[in-house]
């Protein structure tokens, strides 16, 4: 008896996105993604062990300018998508469902997570972290309706450029790190613990949760970082 073969993501316009199929309950699922994403983001914040890239910077802002972090998420997400029009990349609904949702998310996340103290409650809060932003990376991820608008940074640069993915990726998160920890943003070992494992983390929730759509395009590339 064979097995079934795996569900792999595909490789569609914004507009055919719309149009595979399925698609309340892939709405339903981007939304619970983006949802547990940004209350992962608080934990890690409230774990105080570090915060992943994007985040150092997202933090680092909100220390100067008194606005809160999802606020800050939400004004880079669109800095973000601004500059994917140099890079001819059209964002799908997921993308600008990604952009406002997950700021909102992660400000009801601080709202509701108390602060981690002590060691052993930090830890625990920033595995429980870990666990939720891989879940809710896989559940946006598999409703296939559009990368986050920092994936689709990096894979316009790739597509661009000809550089690597790996090396685009790790090239726009040092600079952003490096910015925020100038500014003051959460570096610790979180953060490099965040950078080793939420590739692999993601990647395992992320084949459980592909919805299978009305299509036979080919796969594309699992983005498994930053929304």
């Amino acid at each position: 008896m064979t097995k079934p073969a795996p569900r792999e993501l595909a490789q569609l316009t914004p507009l055919a996105q719309l149009r595979a199929g399925r698609l309340p309950l892939r709405l339903l699922q981007l939304f619970v993604g983006l949802t547990l994403f940004g209350v992962a983001m608080a934990g890690f914040v409230r774990s105080g062990l570090g915060l992943a890239p994007w985040d150092v910077l997202h933090y680092g802002v909100t220390l100067h300018t008194g606005l809160s972090l999802g606020t800050v998420v939400i004004i880079f997400g669109f800095i973000v998508l601004l500059l994917w029009i140099p890079l001819r990349q059209m964002p799908g609904l997921g993308t600008i469902a990604n952009v406002i949702w997950l700021g909102i998310a992660a400000d009801i996340g601080l709202a509701i997570i108390p602060e981690a103290h002590g060691l052993p409650a930090q830890l625990a809060m920033f595995i429980a972290a870990l666990l939720v932003n891989g879940l809710g990376g896989g559940l946006y991820i598999g409703s296939q309706l559009g990368p986050g608008p920092r994936d689709g940074l990096m894979t316009g640069l790739h597509a661009r450029t000809g550089i690597s993915l790996r090396v685009a990726r790790t090239g726009v998160e040092v600079i952003v790190l490096a910015i925020g920890w100038l500014l003051g943003g959460i570096v610790g070992f979180g953060t490099v613990l965040y950078a080793v494992a939420i590739g692999p983390v993601t990647q395992l929730f992320l084949r459980f949760c592909i919805i299978k759509l009305r299509t036979d395009a080919p796969a594309e590339e699992v983005p498994t970082a930053a929304p």
